[in-house]
């Protein structure tokens, strides 16, 4: 059977900033690539990030992209756009439209008919290059253009070579010293060197035949490894071959999981192929063999694997837990990459997009490493460097903000992390804990005893924060008092994106104790009842005016669960592990069946974790609390 007929690439890319339905991309790409191309069919002022329409009949181009979420934007980044006739400068005036419907856009080929220029635009993938195979009805006064979308693209041409060779240096958020892209564009034929000429905002590429065949390939150390890539990855090797071999790759990915009889397929497959997108790979391989990498640090350059375009908040509840089912071995690979992180920047990854962005609170990698270690993936060794690294985080204020726990110094003073100190303190003392009991649970697994038992003690810490009466957790300040005029449904402030509702639940390692704090187990479950009961109401609180989770929340009947946020990612299973299964076999259906279509998620995909939450969940594997072994 093909898996990849049932793939959907543009499931969750009909969105906006105000309303998401996955905030995804339709990715051409092989799993955990290095490099990926989409279309791009405008680019609005103050929305440059949302690029792309499956409802816009036009197109700028066919974007190289590194994109992880429009909430993140790109970086090393040009736009592949052909011409005939009037010859445009910039993306916006060489637009052309085109036929969806018959249009291919799969994981394994891009395949778009532009229709001003008369141009069929082909392109099939490997890990750090990509095949290009134009054809065009007529080549008079016809081009291919190379543009620069952000940032500064600098670009030379190599007649002996006949390479168009190029750098950009953009990124849109984060910490990344002297970055560059390096490619290179080899032409195989359809290319007059001497007729192609530099533009200010780009390179048009002379076409002189009907087709035009090419290779890209690039780097983030320099143009020679862009080659040697260029080489190792495409060399005597045809278009179609190189198809062949990303389709192997595709369906090996995706029948490694068999569709549940109940579930749809195309649902299914589509959010399997989304969980295998991100993280991109970073590292490159020498002509020696041997893995390097830029580092973003330092801008130097060092031995090893290294991995990008990750958000640990988002894709510790699920994505990894799927990955130790699905990918056990890329899995340890990515440990190793943020060891090496580690190593060169003196922090484990919080969010990284080439370099670290660090736009969620929290180290919430420590629950990756301990599921990791609790089911044996990666040696006793790499768990030990692991742990020491948490350990730096659990204890060590960075200097920079996007670093290391923020507000650790107040949380290790006073138990918590006090509101007249910290914003989103609620969230950061629950994550802190588990985070603690993460770091304890590693130790406990490589037999550091004394460790396991400071960080266990440390990972109780949840309940300075649960207030008995109001039975929610509640911000205090420096004083030890609760804030005054508590809002059960006011988002933001103290909380994370969500509100008390969302977050008062998020103790997964100590589920138990929680429930005792509420007063039993039936307690317990008449607030379970109330949440799902209330009406999806919410104040912008500490945000000031909506944001779309909020919007997205009240467009599903489903109470105060918000579905279409990871904080909200376990709560239906909350039900189950106090007995009540059938009660959230009910929900997970539900949401399973009406929250999830052919083109859109409830939310933000997230770097495949809204994907996993649907394998997961469809498969009744969903993980309550990554880092122990039983699954809830």
């Amino acid at each position: 059977m093909g898996y990849l007929s049932l793939v959907n690439t543009k499931m969750g890319s009909d969105s906006s900033p105000r309303f998401s339905r996955g905030n995804t991309l339709p990715l051409t790409q092989l799993p955990f690539g290095m490099v990926s191309f989409c279309p791009q069919t405008e680019l609005i002022p103050d929305r440059y990030e949302w690029f792309f329409s499956p409802k816009a009949p036009y197109l700028e181009g066919i974007r190289l992209t590194h994109q992880p979420s429009p909430w993140i934007g790109d970086y090393g980044t040009v736009l592949f756009t052909p011409q005939r006739d009037v010859i445009c400068d910039t993306p916006p005036l060489a637009w052309s439209g085109y036929r969806i419907d018959e249009s291919i856009l799969r994981p394994d080929l891009l395949k778009i008919t532009f229709i001003r220029p008369e141009c069929t635009f082909e392109l099939t993938p490997t890990e750090r290059c990509a095949a290009l195979r134009l054809a065009y009805q007529d080549p008079k006064d016809a081009y291919l253009s190379v543009f620069n979308i952000h940032g500064r693209t600098e670009f030379s041409f190599d007649k002996d070579q006949n390479t168009l060779f190029g750098t950009n240096d953009y990124h849109a958020k984060g910490d990344a010293k002297d970055f560059k892209m390096y490619f290179a564009i080899r032409f195989l034929s359809g290319i007059d060197p001497d007729s192609s000429y530099e533009v200010e905002n780009g390179f048009h590429l002379s076409v002189n035949s009907e087709n035009v065949e090419a290779r890209v390939a690039i780097s983030y150390i320099s143009y020679d490894m862009a080659l040697t890539s260029l080489e190792r990855e495409c060399a005597g090797l045809s278009f179609d071959k190189i198809r062949e071999l990303a389709k192997e790759a595709w369906e090996k990915r995706l029948s490694v999981l068999k569709a549940p009889s109940e579930c749809d397929e195309q649902i299914f497959y589509s959010c399997l192929y989304r969980t295998f997108l991100f993280p991109h790979k970073a590292h490159e391989i020498g002509k020696d063999g041997e893995c390097v990498h830029y580092s973003p640090a330092d801008a130097k350059v060092y031995s090893g694997v290294r991995y990008t375009d990750q958000g640990y908040w988002d894709t510790y509840r699920t994505s990894f837990p799927l990955f130790a089912i699905t990918a056990p071995d890329d899995y340890e690979d990515f440990l190793k990459g943020a060891l090496n992180d580690y190593k060169e920047c003196g922090y484990l990854p919080r969010w990284s997009a080439m370099g670290e962005v660090g736009c969620m609170p929290s180290t919430l990698i420590d629950a990756v490493i301990a599921d990791a270690a609790i089911k044996g993936i990666g040696s006793k060794e790499l768990h030990r460097e692991l742990l020491f690294a948490m350990i730096h985080h659990a204890n060590i204020p960075s200097k920079d903000k996007r670093y290391g726990r923020s507000g650790i110094e107040h949380y290790l003073k006073y138990g918590y992390v006090p509101c007249d100190f910290c914003k989103e303190s609620v969230n950061l003392t629950l994550d802190f804990a588990y985070g603690d009991w993460c770091i304890a649970t590693v130790a406990k697994t490589i037999g550091e005893d004394a460790i396991a038992e400071e960080y266990f003690k440390r990972s109780e810490s949840y309940k300075n924060l649960f207030d008995p009466e109001a039975k929610f957790m509640r911000p205090k300040d420096s004083f030890g008092a609760f804030k005054k005029n508590f809002d059960s449904i006011s988002w933001g402030g103290d909380y994370t994106e969500g509100s008390a509702w969302q977050t008062t639940f998020a103790v997964p390692h100590a589920l138990d104790a929680l429930i005792e704090l509420f007063g039993g187990r039936d307690e317990f479950k008449k607030r379970l009842d109330e949440l799902f009961s209330q009406k999806p109401r919410y104040r912008v609180g500490g945000y000031g005016s909506e944001i779309h989770e909020m919007t997205e929340m009240a467009s599903v009947d489903l109470g105060q669960c918000a579905i279409s946020n990871q904080p909200s990612f376990s709560i239906p299973f909350l039900y189950a592990y106090i007995g009540e299964t059938e009660k959230s076999d009910a929900i997970v259906k539900e949401i399973l069946s009406k929250c999830f279509t052919a083109d859109a998620y409830p939310g933000d995909e997230d770097n495949g974790s809204m994907s996993a939450w649907y394998i997961l969940a469809s498969l009744k594997k969903f993980p309550i609390c990554p880092g122990k072994k039983n699954l809830g």
